[in-house]
């Protein structure tokens, strides 16, 4: 579809705006819509249910991810603003997430963190408010009158004080209309691209689970393991505890919270291994020399080493290390290091079989959090086969993970595309910079 400009623009004045179509108006946000109208007293009873948005359940691209229900009593205290059909919520903190999102047909008694401004539309379609207050340049003029560096914020009165381009309520409606169209044929392909990437994980991790417990051989004769959730394994293979495949007992960083200064050795916890990979950007933060050689006493990693998570939502999640980069850990990792008769990859590919996890799963336990002792993980079993077959499967399962995970990118890339896509056509559209009132309904 070609989309031509309006017949006639004029200045709007304003730099990050440009030009404008000729009968549009250029107003604050205030002009047309209000904010913050409606809160909960602080009287509601405790027993109110509600449902909970906060920031991190909303971007920019996708709109609201997840609502939390929940009694108002056990809401957290930001827990506020009522909101209706027809609003948009746009985050006042932390802007550089681009937390804003269009609220149609809401559950009864949806609430949202005071974190948000609640703009209610009063002279404007409330559709073309949520996709302009959603368009690339509103969004980036949020983000610059935003203060603070960490937490950059933006004062509610400051956001309405923004000026948008307006077009009459006939255009703002045949916009909408047009936007809801073509930003929903978008979301199919994104869609499409979200079911093959489920896909190829779930082949991942077949292929993984399938090698590590039946090997690579399909007419080698099989045995019961005598593990109900390990199930027949090949013949000649151990079933085996991992206390007795290490060549150090499974350990744990520090149960101690150190100082963090500003740069140090870097202080590796559950969130750096999230990916299943150590990621050095999302570190726990730096510890001193003297507290790494301190905590070095008891544990210090070395190429080779599997880490897995043992506590908090993510428990169960491995890494290994590949790196001769200096670094500690903390004390929801635990560390395994593999003996003689075991390979250390195919050992971590055996902890992230099926098999493996749903074991994880039935044996941890539950405090604050869920989590699982190392006295535990020590005694689960693996089916170990003989040296010369776990380099053929690791070998085999790095291949095949090497051409999923292309896959997998390459389904990743088009989304992103997509969503750029998408913030480009609505940017333009809200702008004027296109015409689309006659293609509206196409």
């Amino acid at each position: 579809m070609k989309l031509e400009p309006y017949p006639e623009y004029k200045d709007s004045g304003v730099e990050w705006i440009g030009q404008i179509p000729s009968g549009w108006e250029f107003v604050p946000i205030k002009a047309m819509a209000s904010c913050n109208d409606d809160v909960l007293p602080e009287s509601t009873p405790y027993d109110t249910e509600i449902e909970y948005v906060d920031i991190s359940s909303v971007n920019s691209v996708d709109g609201i991810m997840a609502t939390e229900p929940m009694t108002f009593g056990s809401a957290p205290s930001r827990a506020r603003r009522k909101v209706q059909s027809g609003d948009v919520i746009v985050s006042t903190v932390r802007t550089y997430l681009r937390a804003i999102a269009q609220i149609d047909n809401p559950p009864d008694g949806l609430i949202v963190s005071t974190g948000f401004a609640v703009i209610r539309p009063r002279t404007v379609e409330p559709g073309f408010l949520g996709y302009m207050l959603r368009s690339e340049p509103v969004i980036g003029e949020v983000i610059a009158r935003s203060t603070g560096v960490s937490y950059p914020a933006i004062n509610p009165s400051d956001l309405i004080s923004i000026k948008v381009p307006v077009p009459r309520t006939d255009d703002q409606s045949a916009i909408k209309e047009f936007l809801d169209c073509e930003t929903a044929k978008i979301d199919v392909l994104i869609s499409e691209q979200q079911d093959l990437i489920a896909l190829l994980r779930e082949k991942r991790q077949a292929v993984i689970s399938h090698t590590v417990t039946k090997g690579l051989n399909p007419n080698v004769p099989m045995k019961y393991s005598g593990i109900e959730w390990l199930g027949d394994v090949p013949e000649h293979w151990k079933v085996i505890a991992i206390k007795h495949i290490v060549s150090t007992p499974i350990t744990d960083g520090p149960h101690e919270t150190p100082d963090f200064p500003d740069e140090g050795i870097p202080f590796v916890s559950a969130e750096a291994i999230a990916t299943g990979e150590i990621d050095f950007e999302k570190v726990r933060g730096f510890i001193s020399r003297h507290d790494h050689l301190r905590y070095s006493q008891k544990y210090s990693p070395q190429i080779g080493d599997i880490y897995m998570v043992k506590s908090g939502a993510t428990t169960g999640i491995t890494a290994i290390v590949e790196t001769d980069i200096e670094f500690n850990i903390w004390s929801p990792l635990a560390a395994i290091r593999c003996g003689e008769s075991a390979i250390p990859k195919y050992i971590l590919y055996f902890l992230r079989s099926k098999n493996f996890q749903d074991a994880v799963s039935m044996y941890w336990s539950f405090g604050t959090q869920q989590n699982i002792g190392m006295g535990v993980i020590e005694n689960l079993s693996i089916a170990l086969p003989p040296k010369k077959e776990q380099e053929a499967a690791v070998s085999f399962v790095d291949h095949q993970i090497d051409k999923i995970e292309t896959l997998i990118s390459d389904a990743e890339s088009i989304i992103s595309l997509l969503q750029e896509h998408r913030i480009a056509l609505i940017s333009a559209v809200v702008t004027g910079k296109v015409d689309v009132r006659e293609v509206a309904y196409v």
